[in-house]
């Protein structure tokens, strides 16, 4: 009688534990600097840009799609060349930064510019970091240009898209990207818990600053650990 009760238990969780096992994780990205266009939209540079103010690292959809919203149909309003969208003065070398809100093993990151591919990185299934950044080459072009920068993640169908708007001068800055700018020491606005903040917002809290990665509400600054929804920007007075 007891062997009769304790299998189909034991069935149960041996199925809960290999489908809990072979879930691939959620993987989240997207390029902070130079911002892209999700970043612009999620701080408030450009404005009614619908849905991914909230989420500007969820721009996922398949592999393969050269559109800035990955070809979904999700965030269309990133593949509108007639708005506004910021472009970031640069020289002939860029170094994109992404931030990777939830991790997930990597097969490539690629670059492209006007459908031609200007840089790949292979990362041969390893697992970024909460942060990422990759050196690109814009071989010699100039004027204004959109990069789309693609994340493909190695053991799913899916990719995360960014778009960056440039406007790339004669490398007379020795071909690097503007120096950063000085360290913030405007504390800004006090943390409420009951506010609600979009991604980019600026808080002060405890005497640093801190910057929301995307849409929070209640969750303290400095509880939410070292991939949470807020990044320590230093003191601030």
């Amino acid at each position: 009688m007891r062997r009769r009760i304790m299998l189909p238990v034991l069935t149960v969780t041996a199925l809960l534990v290999s489908m809990f096992l072979a879930a691939p994780a959620q993987a989240h990205g997207y390029i902070s600097s130079p911002p892209s266009r999700q970043a612009n939209c999620a701080q408030g540079r450009v404005a009614n840009c619908g849905d991914i103010v909230y989420e500007p690292q969820s721009v996922e959809a398949p592999k393969g799609s050269m559109q800035c919203n990955g070809g979904g149909s999700r965030f269309s309003v990133l593949n509108d060349n007639s708005r506004a969208w910021p472009a970031t003065s640069v020289g002939q070398s860029v170094t994109f930064n992404w931030v990777i809100t939830a991790r997930h093993a990597t097969s490539t990151w690629e670059y492209f510019v006007g459908g031609s591919r200007i840089a790949v990185f292979d990362d041969h299934g390893a697992q970024p970091g909460a942060t990422k950044s990759h050196n690109v080459s814009l071989g010699g072009r100039t004027g204004r240009l959109t990069v789309l920068a693609r994340w493909n993640v190695a053991d799913t169908a899916m990719a995360f898209y960014a778009c960056v708007d440039l406007q790339v001068g004669s490398g007379g800055g020795g071909g690097t990207n503007p120096p950063p700018p000085p360290p913030p020491t405007n504390c800004g606005t006090a943390w409420s818990a009951s506010a609600v903040y979009n991604g980019g917002a600026i808080v002060s809290y405890n005497g640093r600053r801190w910057q929301a990665q995307w849409w929070t509400q209640g969750e303290t600054p400095g509880t939410t650990g070292e991939w949470g929804v807020w990044r320590d920007q230093g003191a601030c007075s």
